[in-house]
């Protein structure tokens, strides 16, 4: 009875001291030239994470790898689509739970500076802008158009409720809220600015709130009266002057975003960073007092047909690539790099007197590459089309209620004819067919939304599978982001009449038909496989031998591959792996006939393949 009660009296102390913990009031403030923690100067050292590039199992693990290369805070944005996919309906849950997120950052005694924006760019698809947006042909987004502001305004007060018991000023670990996100590179609306300000207000964010902009737009971004901080600027004195003046000749000095490291696009060269001079900047810029957030500490994957696309007046559309690996300090797998041990050098030199560094944690898991795994099965898209949407003319993805993924594109030509084939509008990549027969493959990165299309009988079925390749994430194209075939189909300058219209969205895969596998001619299909395993690790999907398309993995989205590269594997977490038998399906739209899929213990994303 004595341990008894001795053991319920020690559950009881250790509640309190927890409840103790997780309430303990601080104040965050801006001094005049650094950040006041309970009346304290506190220099920000912080990385970015984004919670939903990072599995849910995965997250305590790298978020103390963080605080053992000597960061005291998380940066992150916040993926406006990732929590309100269909309008109206807001999920929170599982690797959606940014409130768990922040509240392991806190338990692991890490700060967090939230960025819901909600515009966050991150290479994210359409910015983090839920697609939905885009089915009125008229709404304008990062305006003060009143049917925007309202669906924002819905949005951040849902997400208030999630995180606004995390604020510092509640008892919390998040110490600053960002209003919009480098504003200035899109306009500069100082009114719109302002009605952020005060739906962030109403949604609860009672805390301190700050922008961010490049140097040359920050005149253009900034809201006057808040912490304006700069991207992509690491010259002390130059951030220094930047800040003094557009904040009354005053700090605190925050650099928001710098950046050790660079995304990937399909088609272009790996992107990296020289680590010693990464480390060497650093140095100053800690030196100096700055506080400063590197994007990215962690980059992780974009799964799940989120990743973005770039285009301006004088670029191409360029689309991202599936890793986000970002030659960042920990990898996409969350292995700490030789540019993590040389940044964690120079955070100890910094450090204040009698603080040490956390040991490195040590790695759980082993990276391993499977057998050959057997594709057995096989699901055509021509034989699981389903009841299609009808038209006169060809409808938007947007038209027709979908997202992301694929839709096929069908009419009739009544008549034989030769000639010109010019879909108008066309995002992103297509395959074009004739009574089931490849005839060509268009490509918007390359400009290509034409064809010569010879000699067809009457009443030849024309298919056109048009792919979403990620929305534009960044610049004015914002506002014209549309997907599948945004105008119209002409032949020889006559306009295309009569389709049906096969929605593929994958997000899920259930109810396709599969038959055995073989050898089949170039049309999009779906391959599948199982396979056994006794012990579980982190692996590499050796996509080399397929075309493009994506892959799902005992129901999770791994991402896209693409044969032009430079991103050639795919990577599997070890926690979406289980001992027993395991699921994998193969998408690909360009090659045909697959047999078995293999895996490498490491990654391949600085590939090239000549187009």
């Amino acid at each position: 009875m004595l341990k008894k009660i001795l053991l319920c009296c020690t559950l009881l102390l250790n509640g309190a001291l927890l409840s103790q913990a997780q309430t303990d009031s601080h104040t965050f403030a801006l001094g005049d030239s650094t950040f006041m923690l309970d009346g304290k100067p506190l220099q920000i050292i912080s990385g970015e994470m984004h919670y939903t590039r990072i599995p849910e199992d995965m997250w305590r693990e790298r978020i103390r790898l963080a605080k053992a290369m000597g960061l005291n805070t998380i940066g992150m944005y916040v993926f406006w689509n990732a929590h309100e996919m269909v309008q109206g309906q807001y999920d929170f849950s599982g690797n959606k739970n940014i409130a768990q997120f922040a509240q392991i950052a806190k338990e692991e005694g890490m700060w967090v500076v939230m960025r819901p924006s909600p515009y966050a760019c991150a290479e994210w698809e359409f910015g983090g802008y839920p697609w939905w947006l885009l089915k009125d042909k008229t709404l304008k987004v990062r305006s003060l158009d009143p049917k925007f502001m309202d669906a924002y305004r819905n949005y951040v007060l849902q997400l208030g409720k999630q995180l606004t018991p995390l604020l510092v000023t509640h008892g919390g670990n998040i110490i600053m809220v960002q209003i919009e996100n480098e504003y200035g590179s899109y306009s500069n609306d100082k009114q719109y600015l302002a009605q952020n300000e005060k739906i962030f207000r109403e949604a609860g964010f009672d805390g301190v709130l700050f922008t961010c902009d490049g140097p040359s737009q920050m005149p253009a971004g900034y809201l006057p009266g808040f912490l304006p901080a700069v991207n992509g600027e690491d010259d002390p004195k130059k951030v220094k002057e930047l800040i003094n003046k557009h904040h009354g000749g005053k700090g605190p000095y925050y650099v928001a975003e710098w950046y050790p490291g660079w995304f990937d696009s399909w088609g272009k060269p790996h992107s990296g960073s020289n680590a010693d001079a990464d480390a060497k900047k650093l140095d100053e810029v800690l030196g100096a007092g700055i506080s400063i957030n590197m994007y990215m500490f962690h980059g992780g994957t974009t799964r799940d047909f989120m990743n973005g696309a770039n285009m301006s007046r004088t670029e191409a559309y360029s689309p991202q690539t599936s890793s986000y690996d970002y030659d960042a300090p920990l990898d996409e797998a969350g292995n700490p790099t030789a540019k993590y041990y040389k940044f964690r050098e120079v955070i100890a030199k910094h450090l204040p007197p009698g603080e040490v560094l956390p040991d490195v944690p040590g790695k759980k898991r082993m990276t391993f590459a499977l057998n050959v795994i057997k594709l057995t099965g096989k699901a055509s898209l021509f034989s699981n089309l389903g009841t299609p949407v009808e038209s006169e003319k060809p409808l938007s993805f947007e038209d027709i209620d979908q997202g992301y993924g694929f839709v096929m594109y069908r009419t009739t030509l009544k008549d034989a004819a030769s000639g010109l084939l010019k879909i108008k509008e066309m995002r992103d990549f297509a395959t074009v067919y004739l009574n089931g027969k490849r005839i060509s493959v268009l490509d918007r990165r390359l400009k290509q939304d034409s064809l010569q299309l010879t000699s067809p009988t009457a009443n030849a079925v024309l298919d056109i599978l048009v792919e979403n390749n990620g929305r534009i994430n960044y610049g004015t194209y914002l506002t014209d982001n549309r997907q599948g075939i945004t105008e119209k189909v002409t032949l020889n300058g006559q306009e295309l009449l009569g389709w049906k219209m096969y929605k593929f969205p994958f997000t899920t895969l259930a109810g396709l038909k599969y038959a055995p596998a073989g050898d089949d001619v170039e049309q999009p299909a779906l391959y599948r496989g199982t396979f056994s395993l006794r012990g579980i690790g982190d692996t590499y999907l050796d996509m080399h031998g397929f075309g493009k398309g994506f892959v799902f993995l005992n129901g999770h989205n791994l991402g896209k591959y693409w044969n032009i590269g430079p991103q050639q594997t795919l990577y599997v977490p070890a926690v979406w792996l289980k001992k027993g038998v395991n699921e994998v399906v193969v998408f690909d739209e360009l090659k045909g006939g697959h047999k078995e899929l293999s895996t490498l213990n490491h990654p391949v994303l600085s590939e090239l393949v000549k187009e």
